[in-house]
């Protein structure tokens, strides 16, 4: 009877980790950025050609390292320069801005980076974000390059949570496409 009053506060302890351990974990991440732009700058007549190249060597974009283990990746459900290009043209256009396969301006964007680094130690984690995005604008009589870039460090204890990395990567991936969407240089830029 004694022993069954001590283990039970240790299974009882013991179980949701076993739990945690036996759930999947989610292969890919869903990159939906929820862009929320505020400018005024209104688009008349303007036409551009969008797109968007992945110049990273990899394609994933979680990153979890374990001590004597192979890292975990995680990669975006969807190519990540749709995702971009999609977003982008849908928020042009509501400006009145024409995306379009030929026009005098010419919108190249470069992912240079986009990535979660994440140390998994037995108790604890640490992980560094990085998305930059090279914007090339041409406009026929001269070329505006601007370079965009959001990071990050954070810690946290226990398990390292996928679905806490993707929550924050759609957050800083909007946040970078608000500031391009807005930007004033690109936007007097266009013709």
């Amino acid at each position: 009877m004694k022993s069954q009053r001590i283990l039970l506060p240790i299974a009882a302890f013991i179980f949701p980790f076993l739990l945690a351990g036996c759930t999947s974990a989610p292969s890919h991440l869903i990159i939906a950025p929820e862009i929320m732009t505020s400018s005024v700058t209104h688009h008349i007549d303007q036409q551009a050609v969008l797109q968007v190249v992945d110049m990273r060597t990899a394609n994933h974009i979680v990153q979890i390292l374990r001590k004597g283990e192979a890292a975990s990746l995680f990669s975006a459900q969807e190519r990540l320069e749709d995702i971009i290009k999609n977003s982008l043209s849908k928020h042009w256009k509501i400006k009145g801005l024409a995306i379009q396969g030929s026009a005098v301006n010419t919108i190249n964007i470069a992912i240079e980076k986009a990535i979660i680094n994440v140390t998994q130690k037995i108790m604890s984690y640490q992980v560094q974000t990085e998305i930059v995005l090279k914007v090339t604008i041409n406009n026929n009589e001269q070329t505006l390059t601007s370079t965009f870039k959001n990071s990050g460090n954070s810690k946290g204890p226990f398990q390292a949570d996928v679905a806490v990395f993707e929550r924050n990567f759609n957050q800083r991936l909007a946040n970078l496409l608000q500031q391009i969407l807005v930007n004033e240089k690109i936007n007097n830029f266009l013709k």
